[in-house]
């Protein structure tokens, strides 16, 4: 159970109410709730990098997935891996992203997010070399929301863990959200 109560929606000032309908019905939000002055910047930053981000949805789902496994978000791990499924990325690549059992290969543009994303989480900054690596495959927009992706949800997954949000165990329909079609495309 959660450390606080998820808010129910017909609790919420009509704003907030209007603003929550747009989403999928997670208590992340409803927790996020409790902080209503906050609350919609939070989905507007992180609507932004889930649907108009220039880094392809696979592999912001990647990183999403390798910062979840290194804060042992459970809740995190589960909303992404529906969406990185949702978006067509596949098991075995799924598998990599959430194994931390030793740095990721740089072999690969997708490698080299994920030790990217491993060198942010957990020395802060990143090294010279695998930065200019990324520089050179990335636009500075790209490389901006990248940070911004990891830091979101190191963000999200403390809040998560701290506040023991309860993971939906229902099928919440993610069909049409997120940039992605229907199909996973």
């Amino acid at each position: 159970m959660s450390r606080i109560p998820a808010l129910a929606p017909e609790s919420l000032p009509p704003a907030l109410q209007a603003l929550l309908a747009t989403r999928p019905a997670y208590n992340v939000y409803r927790v996020l709730a409790h902080a209503p002055t906050v609350l919609p910047g939070f989905l507007q930053m992180a609507g932004a990098l889930l649907t108009q981000g220039e880094l392809d949805p696979q592999l912001r789902e990647l990183v999403v997935l390798r910062v979840g496994a290194h804060c042992r978000s459970a809740y995190e791990i589960h909303q992404h891996l529906r969406l990185a499924r949702h978006v067509g990325v596949s098991e075995a690549r799924i598998d990599k992203a959430l194994r931390l059992d030793g740095p990721a290969a740089a072999s690969t543009l997708e490698d080299r997010l994920l030790a990217f994303t491993d060198q942010v989480v957990l020395q802060v900054k990143a090294d010279a070399a695998l930065f200019g690596a990324l520089q050179a495959e990335l636009s500075p927009r790209a490389l901006v929301e990248l940070l911004m992706t990891i830091g979101t949800y190191m963000m999200v997954s403390r809040v998560l863990e701290n506040l023991e949000v309860e993971i939906e165990r229902d099928g919440v329909d993610i069909a049409g959200r997120y940039g992605a079609q229907a199909d996973g495309r």
